[in-house]
């Protein structure tokens, strides 16, 4: 296999103001959660990807990271074109 022999998911790339999911600790109804969450692409590069949040987002190890900004590889499998738009359950009013 050659240098010039590539997937297509190893040519894609993601551009800032893209909406995207990444794989990612982050609060569901109040628990803790692992799993699959949307944000904005606030800056790319050839290699890296910041993707920004509404909600708080956390380090693996527990820090909820201030910013709500993450990084990823743009080639990695824990970021995801974003796939449909989630929207928030209306609280009920009193």
């Amino acid at each position: 296999m050659s240098n010039m022999d590539t997937t297509p998911q190893e040519m894609e790339r993601y551009e800032v103001g893209d909406r995207v999911e990444v794989y990612c600790d982050h609060n569901r109804e109040e628990n803790r959660v692992r799993d699959w969450l949307g944000g904005v692409v606030v800056q790319a590069d050839y290699k890296m990807v910041a993707v920004q949040f509404i909600e708080d987002v956390y380090l693996t190890g527990g820090w909820m990271i201030p910013d709500r900004v993450l990084w990823c590889q743009q080639n990695s499998g824990m970021i995801r074109r974003a796939k449909k738009r989630r929207r928030r359950k209306a609280k009920a009013k009193k």
